[in-house]
């Protein structure tokens, strides 16, 4: 489980990048729900906890592609494929992440350690 922050610290409505490989983003819903999923959007390069959060979907900044963060399932393009999500515990007034095992969508051009830019093995 990836430690977080406290609860407290993200307010209901705001989101917080933490940084993994890649990279994922933690929000804390107007209804008090906290989701995690791979902070870029499957589309292009854009950080999706700088986007625009209403209800339990996230719009990303760049060109509006909007995700679900309960499946990751996209439900606007120009992105097509889902951004992965994470299973989130909040214990003890604190928030922890446990990162899925499941390979990311990320756009092209977009690597995690150990990958290549086309998704392979370097």
């Amino acid at each position: 489980m990836l430690p977080v922050c406290p609860l407290s610290s993200l307010a209901p409505g705001e989101a917080l990048r933490v940084e993994a490989d890649p990279p994922i983003a933690v929000f804390h819903t107007e209804d008090g729900e906290v989701f995690a999923v791979d902070d870029t959007c499957t589309h292009q390069d854009a950080s999706l906890a700088d986007g625009w959060l209403e209800g339990c979907e996230i719009e990303c900044p760049l060109h509006a592609s909007r995700f679900d963060l309960r499946t990751g399932q996209v439900d606007a393009p120009p992105a097509k494929k889902p951004v992965r999500t994470h299973r989130v515990l909040v214990e003890d007034g604190h928030i922890f992440v446990e990162l899925s095992a499941d390979e990311p969508n990320l756009p092209p051009g977009v690597s995690v350690a150990g990958q290549a830019a086309t998704g392979g093995p370097l």
